[in-house]
């Protein structure tokens, strides 16, 4: 079995585990649109049929990206768990907060622990990070148009989901926006609020 094949198979699970788990939340207060969620979503769409689905892109789309060897599939099935495994853990730390859209659950609430302590959005972050694991797995260039395709539909999401929050907690989601990075943590402010780390 190849790297692309474990990858693909995690997915498989990740898919069954997050539906299943898709069935605790929080009744919902307020919704995006339909047309708000298409503006995201077929970007994510299209990203996702790049990198699992057989596209005909000609000679330069299939061309190999990464020299080949062992470490590089190695590294793709390490970065596609942890990816994974950054979602679930913000999911769980989430709990029924949690909506596959852009919503606004009744007695929503700001989460701040787990990853949420350095970053707002873990879980794109942890998908973002699955998937460039399953680029260096697929090793072909269609994955290397995919993965900025993915990162436009995220990040387009996480700006209307900012919106929602920012309406919803005022003060206190800007101020915690200042605190933490979007989908990278931000060092200098992790650095700033825990100086003693480098005074060991």
């Amino acid at each position: 079995m190849n790297a692309m094949s474990i990858c693909k198979d995690m997915w498989i699970i990740w898919i069954v585990l997050w539906l299943c788990l898709a069935l605790r939340s929080k009744k919902t207060q307020q919704r995006e649109s339909l047309g708000s969620i298409l503006s995201y979503a077929v970007f994510a769409w299209i990203g996702a049929y790049l990198v699992f689905c057989k596209v005909a892109l000609g000679h330069w789309g299939q061309s190999a990206v990464f020299p080949a060897g062992k470490w590089t599939s190695c590294t793709s099935v390490a970065l596609v768990v942890l990816g994974l495994a950054l979602t679930f853990w913000a999911r769980f730390i989430l709990g029924d907060n949690w909506s596959g859209t852009v919503t606004v659950k009744v007695d929503h609430a700001l989460i701040r622990s787990g990853p949420y302590r350095w970053v707002r959005h873990p879980i794109y972050s942890g998908l973002l990070l699955a998937i460039f694991g399953t680029m260096i797995a697929l090793d072909q260039w269609r994955g290397c148009v995919a993965l900025p395709l993915l990162w436009i539909a995220f990040t387009i999401k996480r700006l209307k989901e900012e919106r929602f929050m920012r309406q919803t907690f005022g003060d206190q989601y800007v101020e915690y926006s200042k605190t933490t990075g979007a989908i990278v943590p931000c060092l200098s402010r992790i650095c700033s609020r825990s100086p003693h780390w480098f005074a060991r």
